[in-house]
């Protein structure tokens, strides 16, 4: 079973700056099997699933195989797929 990366609904933004591309574009690199899932944009308090499991509405947000969600920031998240965290 593969990874599911929540991310913001912008997927036509891809550049360097952007969190949720940066770990998208990571996994994508490691050719790690995810699912990404559209979380609503904006306002942020539509993100209730997000919310439920991590207790914030940030995003990039990566869920493992074993169901458990994980929310940090997109430097921390690249550091755990390049290290095979998530393979």
């Amino acid at each position: 079973m593969s990874v599911k990366l929540h991310r913001c609904g912008l997927t036509w933004l891809k550049f360097d700056g952007h969190p949720c591309w940066k770990v998208e574009e990571a996994l994508q690199e490691r050719g790690v099997d995810y699912e990404a899932v559209l979380e609503p944009t904006f306002p942020r308090g539509r993100r209730g699933s997000v919310r439920e499991h991590t207790g914030q509405t940030m995003l990039p947000v990566i869920e493992t195989a074993d169901g458990s969600w994980v929310r940090d920031e997109s430097k921390v998240l690249i550091e755990q797929i390049e290290a095979g965290k998530y393979d």
